[in-house]
């Protein structure tokens, strides 16, 4: 699977909850490799990928609508399940 398959995938929590889609992902750049650390999911996600989550600066500050990579159960075709955050 390529990042871009994962753009536009519906991301719910392993109990069935709708967070989304995905709208962007994080990652980190290593000397050699890009590794994926996060999805940028749901409504706050898609405002921020048209350049409308920070007004007048270029730092992201919707970090609530990132889901670490770690947190991901299962991407596919179907979409993407991810393990509630803890309350």
């Amino acid at each position: 699977m390529n990042v871009t398959d994962l753009l536009g995938s519906r991301v719910e929590t392993e109990d069935g909850e709708s967070l989304g889609r995905v709208h962007d992902v994080r990652a980190e750049l290593g000397a050699r490799s890009l590794k994926l650390t996060g999805l940028v999911v749901g409504k706050w996600g898609l405002l921020e990928r048209l350049g409308l989550g920070a007004p007048g600066t270029s730092v992201r500050i919707r970090t609530h609508d990132v889901v670490p990579w770690k947190d991901v159960v299962r991407a596919d075709r179907s979409g993407v399940v991810v393990r509630r955050p803890p309350e």
